[in-house]
């Protein structure tokens, strides 16, 4: 049986290890192991401790978890008082700070410290003897909330400092949440139909002041240092920057972007080039913070008021501001999805004046319940289309009407249609709206569609905007003079494209059907939609039960074939390309079983094809049930290889793969299967 010291010793050294691995991973952010072998680590501790419950100690990795829900936070007065900061917002208002400050100590320039200003909640959190004791909130700056059961739930917060620990430490610093953090937990409560937050900072101070400290425990908090309160039993170096390296050494996380700075110019650098990098950062931040870095040049310009008159903080300009909604319309977008907007009195947010800002989805204006008249916070952070992200229901006045989102598209007037478990609503006037015009042109036109070679997308802005079609079955009533008439486009070019547009007329039902840009209809799904009505007239007439028969065609895709061919718009658009004259051959109508030998066979295909377009020969194999992969492996079944056949016909031969030719895959396509058959 394990004596007692033996365990003992063990529990030691895993301590050591995680507390080791956590400075490595929060502090130094270079973890030396993955996150399962950390977890085993954990793990190994928490039985040896369950097993031995005497040896637990408060500062053990494994204390991270809740305790019971508090009634209240007691006050908890500040031996050192957390005193707030006094603001800039410009360069000039800096280089008068700096001035007065250059002033008062007799000197030309002035070394900084300068970090970023996280946007979260102060919190001062006190070592004795290495042992985190008490965690507590600014509050009013001489009094603040006991939170220490909830800073013990933090991973970045040490337990326990590393090395020779002073006899008391406050670190002082700002508990946040990471965007990424904030994004996940918002997807949670949404999921568990909870209350969201608007902005991280609002999520990790309603975190870090829960009277539960097990629903702490579960949110994305983390915590950087940025200074110390009181200090008994180690002599603090001479100034705060290296005060800073200390605390890192001691296992408290200080953010990266902490540095010295030689005079104010370089301190305009920083906030300038912070600045730029603000959305990238992993945390949001709503400024930069100055302080004199010396601790006898911070003593000797004292304090003024509440703030110390040796620091400030630049701030950014806002991402968040209050205005009023005056009325929500809808957009379409390019693809048809139907987006409500805010339209909004102007207001400067970041620097830009804004009057609209999206609601998302009809869902999202439900959930924040927008409506015209009322006060809201906008957002806007970089080149992010701003948002709204709240509404001030106690600026609201009166009983206005929720908002309902449009039957019908504003643009064309067609159904406006919402897929079941889908929170995006679209206008099914694919073919029609001006909205998705230009879209659904340049799909037309594309290779696998009409393949209508030199029109690409610069030549569809031109003719979208000049006005010179409107709808994809404009095409084909260009002339060559219209044509000529448009930048970059000679005589000479101008013939070539309505020869090739007069020369994609003579299609296939599969790519003709592709090229309508149903939604979710896709190369495959339009082959063994071909394949199985055999004719247009049989796909338009089609109800949604006879339209999933078809393999691979579920509700949702039949709903939209469906919906497609019942907008008038729609068949205006057809009917009009089929007296342009677009025609094909009605294939035989064949449906593909699962017991067909081609069913799991892998096939490549390689070389140039006389009779037929790759992608389609590639379609019509996977309707009959093969894989048709782009390499050549010992899992390829056979290959087909037309004229030119290169390096895939050489690898194939090196692994004795069958190989066969454009007249057996003729054979195969047409239904006869003996050329693969065992």
């Amino acid at each position: 049986m394990t004596d007692e010291r033996t365990v003992a010793k063990r529990i030691h050294k895993l301590r050591d290890q995680l507390q080791h691995h956590n400075y490595q991973y929060y502090v130094l952010d270079n973890p030396e192991i993955p996150d399962s072998e950390y977890d085993k680590l954990l793990r190994e501790l928490q039985q040896i401790e369950t097993d031995n419950p005497s040896l637990i100690t408060s500062d053990s990795p494994t204390q991270r978890v809740g305790a019971p829900p508090l009634a209240a936070f007691k006050q908890v007065k500040h031996k050192v008082p957390m005193l707030s900061l006094g603001n800039v917002f410009s360069d000039e208002e800096l280089n008068d700070f700096d001035r007065r400050l250059c002033g008062l100590l007799k000197t030309k320039q002035i070394v900084y410290s300068a970090e970023p200003k996280l946007d979260g909640l102060a919190i001062n959190l006190r070592y004795e003897n290495g042992v985190l004791v008490s965690a507590a909130t600014r509050g009013d700056g001489a009094t603040g909330e006991d939170v220490t059961q909830n800073a013990r739930t933090i991973d970045s917060i040490p337990l326990r400092l590393r090395g020779k620990a002073p006899l008391v430490l406050e670190v002082r610093g700002e508990v946040f949440m990471t965007k990424a953090g904030f994004d996940r937990l918002n997807e949670e409560q949404r999921k568990n139909e909870a209350r969201t937050f608007a902005n991280p900072r609002n999520a990790a101070a309603g975190s870090l002041r829960q009277l539960d400290s097990s629903v702490t425990a579960t949110r994305p908090l983390a915590f950087y240092a940025y200074g110390v309160g009181e200090v008994d039993g180690v002599t603090l170096p001479v100034s705060h920057y290296e005060t800073l390296l200390l605390l890192k050494d001691f296992g408290v996380p200080v953010s990266s972007e902490t540095t010295k700075l030689q005079g104010i110019e370089a301190c305009l650098h920083y906030y300038n080039d912070i600045l730029s990098r603000r959305d990238s950062l992993a945390y949001e931040i709503d400024g930069v913070v100055y302080k004199v870095n010396n601790y006898t040049q911070q003593e000797k310009l004292g304090f003024v008021s509440r703030a110390p008159r040796w620091a400030t903080a630049h701030k950014f300009p806002a991402h968040e501001e209050q205005t009023r909604v005056i009325a929500i319309d809808v957009q379409v977008g390019r693809t048809g999805a139907i987006t409500p907007v805010a339209r909004l009195e102007p207001v400067s947010v970041g620097g830009v004046t804004v009057t609209n800002a999206t609601l998302h989805n009809a869902d999202e204006v439900q959930r924040k319940d927008v409506r015209v008249g009322d006060v809201v916070i906008v957002r806007r952070a970089g080149d992010v289309i701003p948002e709204v992200v709240s509404v001030i229901l106690a600026e609201r006045k009166g009983k206005p009407r929720k908002f309902v989102m449009p039957k019908s598209c504003p643009v064309c007037q067609s159904d406006v249609v919402r897929q079941e478990g889908e929170t995006v609503a679209r206008c099914s006037g694919g073919l029609f709206c001006a909205a998705q015009r230009k879209e659904a042109i340049k799909h037309f036109a594309s290779r696998k569609a009409m393949d209508i070679d030199g029109l690409g997308d610069k030549l569809v802005e031109q003719l979208s905007d000049s006005g010179l079609i409107e709808d994809i079955a404009g095409l084909y009533d260009l002339t060559d003079e219209q044509l000529a008439g448009l930048d970059r486009m000679g005589e000479k070019s101008a013939h070539n494209l309505v020869e090739a547009l007069q020369n994609s007329l003579n299609t296939t039902l599969p790519r003709f059907l592709y090229a309508l840009g149903i939604r979710e209809v896709g190369e495959a799904t339009a082959l063994a939609l071909s394949q199985y009505f055999g004719t247009l007239d049989n796909i338009r007439v089609a109800d949604v039960e006879s339209l999933q028969q078809v393999r691979d065609v579920g509700p949702v895709v039949a709903n939209n074939v469906f919906l497609f061919f019942r907008q008038p718009h729609n068949i205006d658009v057809l009917t009009r390309l089929l007296k342009a004259g677009v025609h094909w051959e009605d294939i035989a109508v064949k449906q593909s079983s699962d017991d067909s030998p081609l069913s799991g066979k892998t096939i490549v295909l390689t070389g140039t094809l006389l009779t037929l377009k790759r992608n389609d020969a590639k379609a019509q194999l996977q309707l009959m049930g093969a894989k048709v992969a782009g390499s050549v492996s010992k899992n390829t079944d056979f290959v087909v290889a037309g004229e030119n056949a290169g390096s895939k016909l050489t690898k194939a031969a090196s692994l004795n793969i069958p190989v066969l030719d454009e007249g057996v895959l003729q054979e195969i396509l047409s239904g006869n299967l003996t050329a693969i058959s065992d």
